[in-house]
């Protein structure tokens, strides 16, 4: 995207944004799982409502700030190396950001339900938070860059939000079946590699646009809102070299993923190849969708002005949870249908043999 800083002190400007984002997004965050919850028909705790937002608002604010400071670090290190910061920061932040975020949570809510006897902790800690927003509201107004991201940049995260939790309300309708056993295994995978991939690809054709166009202007090749999938994957741009390049890593790094799984989880795990081709070919189709709607919401985004390393990351990285985790549904589903049908097969058979 745009690599530079504006004038002031830019870490904690770019930090103030991150805490506003994150307060909302971690109160958003525990609203939307209660309300998964109710859809689920599970009753409402009032503790294990507090507890889950205070645990919530917390996460988001340490995650937020260890990222946002090591993103900095690194997008200025990749600079100074002369090393494109696409290629380094975009999947570091995609696959630490869960990892980090998940640690995080895991340490905080097990620091709350310690003290969960403790009536006044769990709001105190949401109140705080809530009482510090306006602070760095004050201090992001410094840079008028900083605050067009504060006002504008609440759809698509709060949009992409919504939609990453419909992948979750899949997980958790199908995760108890039978025939989706091992299904939460491979979930974090499938989703994790389609977010990474459609990232890193995301924030090169913005850098590009960048650095050869002026927002609202679409260069010349770039014209067509919906271009032909051809030309996404089969031309010699460097935006479609790149797709390629991505796209071939789909496969050998879904092999290197399920091998490890195998080796971790054992005989717990559908290791058959029907299996592993469907999965495989779940990879690529989810990763070739989530690589042509980038090419085509960048250049929605650029036309109207609006930079797509806020507007489409968070929308791509959604879609690519849902289309992870229904597709790899379907490839579960899938197995277990071809299975029942061979073994109907064979008892058939059994059955008209010779007495």
């Amino acid at each position: 995207g745009e690599q530079h800083f504006p004038q002031g002190p830019p870490l904690m400007l770019l930090i103030s944004v991150q805490q506003v984002q994150a307060t909302v997004v971690g109160l958003l965050a525990a609203v939307a799982a209660l309300l998964l919850g109710a859809v689920s028909r599970e009753e409402v705790d009032i503790a294990k409502v507090e507890l889950l937002c205070a645990s919530s608002v917390l996460t988001a604010f340490l995650a937020a700030f260890a990222l946002g400071v090591l993103m900095i670090c690194i997008v200025i290190g990749a600079r100074k190396l002369g090393v494109n910061p696409d290629n380094i920061a975009t999947p570091i932040a995609a696959s630490l950001g869960d990892l980090i975020t998940l640690s995080i949570l895991a340490l905080v809510s097990s620091f709350f339900y310690r003290h969960k006897d403790n009536r006044y902790l769990t709001p105190l800690v949401c109140l705080s938070f809530a009482a510090l927003t306006p602070v760095w509201v004050l201090i992001a107004k410094q840079s008028p860059p900083i605050m067009k991201i504060l006002k504008f940049g609440w759809f698509p995260i709060i949009l992409a939000m919504v939609i990453s939790s419909f992948g979750g309300l899949i997980l958790s309708k199908t995760i108890s079946k039978q025939q989706y056993k091992g299904m939460a295994v491979f979930t974090p995978v499938v989703c994790g590699v389609g977010g990474n991939l459609v990232a890193i690809q995301t924030s090169r054709i913005s850098t590009y646009l960048h650095m050869w166009s002026t927002p609202g202007v679409l260069p010349l090749q770039m014209k067509k809102f919906w271009p032909n999938p051809c030309s996404t994957f089969c031309t010699s741009e460097i935006n479609s070299m790149s797709a390629r390049v991505l796209l071939l890593l789909v496969v050998p790094g879904h092999l290197i993923f399920f091998y490890i799984i195998y080796l971790v989880q054992g005989q717990s795990v559908i290791n058959s190849q029907t299996f592993v081709v469907l999965y495989l070919l779940a990879g690529l189709i989810q990763v070739t969708i989530l690589l042509y709607l980038a090419e085509v919401m960048v250049r929605l985004t650029w036309h109207q002005a609006l930079d797509p390393d806020n507007h489409c990351i968070p929308y791509l990285t959604g879609l690519g949870d849902l289309l992870g985790t229904s597709l790899l549904a379907l490839c579960f589903f899938t197995d277990w249908l071809l299975k029942s049908k061979a073994e109907l097969g064979d008892i058939s058979e059994l059955a008209s043999g010779p007495p």
